[in-house]
C-alpha cells in the first residue's frame, strides 16, 4: 500500500485505516490526517468509485477548512465503496458495520457526505456515539435541510462579486451538482436576486437563459426527481454545462469537474466552490490567469463543517448560521485580499493562511502532532 501513501508530508496523514470485512461486503478507508486543534470532524462519502488518494486528499481539505474556520478539530474523511442508492437496509447495515469498526478511532467524528445524510449519522451515533449533522429529533442541526453550505456560498459570492465588480442582483448562476449544497446555494442566491439559468444532477442538465422556475425545482428534486425529467428548462447534455455563460459557476458535486481538458469552456467570470477539491490546481491557475476570481472550495463550502461543530458544541442553529456568515465573510475578505496584494492564486493565499494556523497548533501539542 506504500503506493497509495505517497502524500505523506509534514501535517500528516496521523493514520491511514483500510476496513475490509468480504462476508458482509465491507470496504471502505479512514484518513485523518491531522488532529493537532483537536478530534477530527470530516464526513462519510459513499460512491462505488472512491479511492484512497481521493479520501487523502478531502482530509486534508478538511485539515485546510477547519483550521481556516478557526474550529477546535483537526481534519479526516472516511470513504465507503458502494453504490448510495442500494437498498435501505444493505445501506443501513454496512454503515452501522463501518462505524462499529471504527469505535475506537476516537481522533475522527463521523460527518454526513455526498451518498450519506442526516439518518445516515443517526445510525453512526446509535452504534457509537460520535456523529455529528443529525437529526432534530437527536439534538441535531440537520446541516443538509437547512443548507449551512450554501448559506456559506452565498457570503462567500457576495464578497467575492465585490471584488470582481459584479452585482448579485440579476446574476446568472450555474450550479454543476444541484442536490442538498447545490440547491440551498441556488435558493440563498436568489433571494439577493440572482437567477438559476442552468443546473445539473448525476443523470441530467438542464438551461433556460431566462431563468429556471427555482421554487419548483427544488420541489421536484426534493420529491425524488431528475433533471433529467425536469418540469423546467430545456435538457442540455452535462458537459455542456461549462459552456453555459454565466457570472457565477458553483460546482457542487465530486472532485476535478473542471481540469485542464475543459477549464477553457468555463463561460464565467466567478467561481464558488460548494464541492470539496472540484477543480485542479493547474485549471484554477488558468482560471486566475484570466482574471476569473475563484473562492476555493475550503474557504467557501466551510458552512457545513462550522455547523456541524457548533452542533457538537451544542449550539442551536440561530449562533451556527451566525457563526457561518461570520467566519466565511472574513475568511474570503483576508484570501481574496491577500491573493490580490501578492499577486498569486487564492488558493495559494488560503493555503498559507490555513497551514499556518495548523503549525501554530501542531506546535502547542506535545511531539508537535499527537
Amino acid at each position: 500500500m506504500r503506493d497509495d501513501l505517497d502524500f505523506e508530508d509534514e501535517l500528516g496523514p496521523w493514520k491511514v485505516v483500510h476496513l475490509h470485512e468480504p462476508r458482509a461486503g465491507l470496504k471502505a478507508v479512514l484518513v485523518v490526517d491531522n488532529v493537532a486543534a483537536g478530534p477530527s470532524i470530516g464526513g462519510l462519502r459513499m460512491a462505488v468509485d472512491v479511492s484512497v488518494r481521493e479520501c487523502f486528499r478531502l482530509a486534508r481539505a478538511m485539515t485546510l477548512k477547519n483550521a481556516s474556520a478557526g474550529l477546535a478539530h483537526g481534519g479526516g474523511k472516511s470513504v465507503l465503496f458502494g453504490d448510495p442508492r442500494m437498498n435501505q437496509m444493505e445501506k443501513e447495515r454496512l454503515i452501522r458495520t463501518m462505524a462499529s469498526s471504527l469505535r475506537l478511532e476516537e481522533g475522527y467524528i463521523f460527518g454526513p457526505d455526498m451518498g450519506t445524510n442526516e439518518e445516515c449519522m443517526a445510525w453512526v451515533h446509535d452504534e457509537i456515539g460520535r456523529a455529528v449533522g443529525l437529526p432534530r429529533e437527536l439534538g441535531g442541526i440537520p446541516l443538509d435541510e437547512l443548507g449551512a453550505t450554501g448559506w456559506g456560498l452565498r457570503h462567500a459570492a457576495e464578497v467575492a462579486a465585490r471584488h470582481c465588480a459584479l452585482d448579485l442582483a440579476g446574476a446568472r448562476v450555474v450550479v454543476q451538482g444541484f442536490g442538498s449544497v447545490g440547491m440551498h446555494a441556488a435558493r440563498f442566491l436568489a433571494d439577493q436576486g440572482a437567477r438559476l439559468v442552468a443546473a445539473a444532477d448525476s443523470r441530467g442538465a438542464i438551461e433556460d437563459s431566462e431563468g429556471l422556475d427555482l421554487e419548483a425545482l427544488i420541489a421536484f428534486k426534493r420529491s425524488g426527481g431528475s433533471l433529467n425529467d425536469a418540469p423546467c428548462g430545456r435538457r442540455i447534455a452535462p458537459d455542456h454545462l461549462v459552456e453555459v455563460e454565466c457570472e457565477i459557476w458553483i460546482p457542487a458535486a465530486r472532485p476535478d469537474v473542471i481540469d485542464e481538458s475543459n477549464v477553457d469552456r468555463l463561460n464565467t467570470r466567478l467561481v464558488v466552490q460548494g464541492a470539496n477539491i472540484p477543480i485542479t490546481t493547474g485549471a484554477e491557475r488558468q482560471l486566475h490567469a484570466r482574471n476569473v476570481l475563484c473562492v476555493p472550495d475550503f474557504i467557501a463550502n466551510a458552512g457545513g463543517v462550522i455547523c456541524a461543530a457548533m452542533e457538537y458544541g451544542g449550539a442551536d442553529e440561530r449562533a451556527a448560521f451566525d457563526a457561518i456568515e461570520e467566519r466565511v465573510r472574513r475568511n474570503t475578505e483576508q484570501v481574496l485580499d491577500e491573493s490580490r496584494k501578492h499577486g498569486i492564486t487564492p488558493r495559494e493565499a488560503a493555503s498559507s493562511m490555513a497551514m499556518e494556523r495548523v503549525r501554530k497548533a501542531m506546535g502547542t501539542r506535545r511531539f508537535g502532532l499527537f
